[in-house]
């Protein structure tokens, strides 16, 4: 594996999201000195937040998932994550509500979800789940290691005895070809397939080793963080800062100081010079390469992942709704052609309902609720003809109408919409393409065909977060900077963190 040549004592960390804090806890507990300077005043990067009117609102991701991951990252600098978290399973881990009436709890419990395919959908379909269970086990362990979780110096690196391993299972086949050789009810492939969304990609397109993300939330389980999920990257800061890691808010690098391929400072916006042996860039890829001064070397143009609209609802308290509901339309193949080909709203939506108070009474004012709906969205390169300006105030108005007739009686009437983030909102905080998914995971765009951590032309910088390996989501982007911090230092032992019950500190 290549690294950064030369000394690495004092390593500069652009950027404070979960990327950029995993680096910092990971080079901390390697024994470097880490400084990490943030734009923002407080740390999160897209795992955001907002305080509106007594309701404390996550404006980033919603869904935790692989605890472990996290106590591997607060483990580099000697943390436990049970006295920096207090996370608690979200039980069912979803509800999903379908167009014909159905409805089924998600669990990542086994004998759970084998009760709950048995009332809804027939003791038939049980034998298919146990298989597929195992079969999604069996591609997140040859893939974590050794895909997911490791450098890439090249293709070739890819050719092991595990890529046989994975072929064989299938992984290289089309997902929704795959789970329909599991079951047969297409409700319950779609609970197993609309994770493809969140890598860019539709089920009938994406390749079938991205069930590992079905994996990390239908076996492995999803959590809460009491406090948010802003509590995720507030803890992470604490430890960091607890380990030694000098932070800088409220700054913005402008400008990398070089001396031909060598980095030897940083410079900010608040006329600040910080020397330093390495850089870590865990910002916006197109940040990144601005800041880098050059340009990647790829035969075709990077390709975005579909944007999202979401909408932050205060209403009454007293709904009785799961912490996630997946509310699908009819429409399914319709729905992913109009957002990635089409360029267009969905004409019959699918929406991710979170109500965070089901878990944390204490994230709205008393005596309310708080909501946050997701619609997936067309990205401002595909749907560049949208003016959401005009259209968002409206449209967050309709996915409250759509939660009021599919799940809530009384839901829109009493909606306060607080908050409301549309592709434009995305785009105006430097997001490619306005999408807070970065780049979609086309095969072009996965493992060593993703942009690489190790830009070229320079000896001493390395990138981090979801535009580059291993991909997006909260697992990634932490894995991301364990990777980052491995170009620097070389790597470091570890066990695969493979979820065990009730274990990394989780509070039922």
């Amino acid at each position: 594996m290549r690294t950064v040549t030369g000394s690495t004592d004092h390593v500069v960390v652009v950027g404070a999201g979960l990327a950029g804090l995993a680096t910092a806890l990971h080079l901390a507990g390697r024994g470097r000195a880490v400084t990490v300077v943030e734009r923002e005043p407080v740390p999160g990067g897209r795992a955001g937040q907002l305080d509106i009117g007594g309701y404390r609102l996550d404006t980033g991701p919603s869904v935790l998932t692989m605890p472990e991951i996290v106590a591997d990252t607060l483990a580099a600098v000697g943390e436990d994550i049970e006295t920096r978290l207090d996370l608690h399973p979200v039980v069912p881990a979803y509800r999903a509500c379908f167009a014909d009436g159905s409805a089924l709890d998600v669990h990542s419990d086994r004998d759970a979800m084998e009760h709950s395919i048995a009332e809804f959908a027939g003791p038939g379909e049980v034998a298919g789940y146990r298989r597929l269970r195992q079969w999604l086990t069996e591609i997140y362990r040859i893939e974590f290691d050794r895909f997911i979780a490791a450098n890439f110096d090249s293709p070739l690196s890819l050719v092991t005895p595990a890529l046989a391993r994975l072929v064989a299972l299938g992984g290289f086949r089309r997902l929704d070809r795959v789970i329909a050789e599991f079951l047969t009810d297409p409700r319950l492939r779609r609970v197993f397939t609309f994770q493809s969304l969140y890598a860019g990609v539709s089920p009938q397109r994406a390749l079938a080793l991205y069930a590992v993300i079905a994996y990390m939330d239908t076996v492995g389980g999803v959590y809460f963080p009491r406090g948010g999920m802003r509590a995720l990257p507030a803890a992470l800061a604490a430890a960091a800062t607890d380990a030694g890691v000098r932070f800088h808010y409220g700054e913005a690098v402008t400008d990398l100081e070089r001396c031909g391929t060598h980095i030897g400072a940083v410079h900010t916006d608040k006329q600040q010079r910080i020397t330093c042996d390495a850089v870590v860039l865990a910002t916006e890829l197109h940040t990144a390469y601005q800041l880098l001064g050059r340009s990647p070397r790829r035969p075709v143009r990077a390709r975005p992942a579909p944007s999202a609209v979401v909408a932050h609802i205060g209403v009454p308290a007293g709904a009785t709704t799961a912490h996630h509901t997946l509310l699908f339309g009819d429409a399914w193949e319709q729905t992913f052609d109009e957002l990635i080909n089409q360029g267009v709203p969905m004409s019959d939506p699918s929406l991710l309902v979170t109500r965070t108070t089901a878990t944390d009474s204490t994230l709205a004012p008393p005596g309310h609720d708080l909501f946050s709906v997701l619609a997936p969205a067309p990205n401002l390169d595909r749907g560049a003809h949208l003016d959401w300006q005009r259209r968002a105030p409206g449209y967050g108005a309709d996915l409250a109408a759509i939660v009021e007739q599919r799940l809530l009686p009384g839901f829109a009437e009493h909606a306060d919409i607080v908050h409301l983030d549309s592709p434009d909102d995305w785009a105006q905080r430097g997001m490619l393409a306005g999408t807070p998914f970065s780049l979609a995971h086309t095969f072009a765009q996965t493992g060593p065909f993703r942009p690489a951590n190790l830009p070229r032309g320079v000896s001493n910088a390395v990138l981090a977060g979801c535009g580059t390996v291993p991909g997006v989501g909260v697992p990634t982007a932490l894995l991301s900077g364990r990777l980052a911090a491995d170009r620097i230092t070389g790597a470091a032992g570890r066990n695969n963190p493979a979820p065990a019950a009730n274990s990394s500190g989780v509070r039922p």
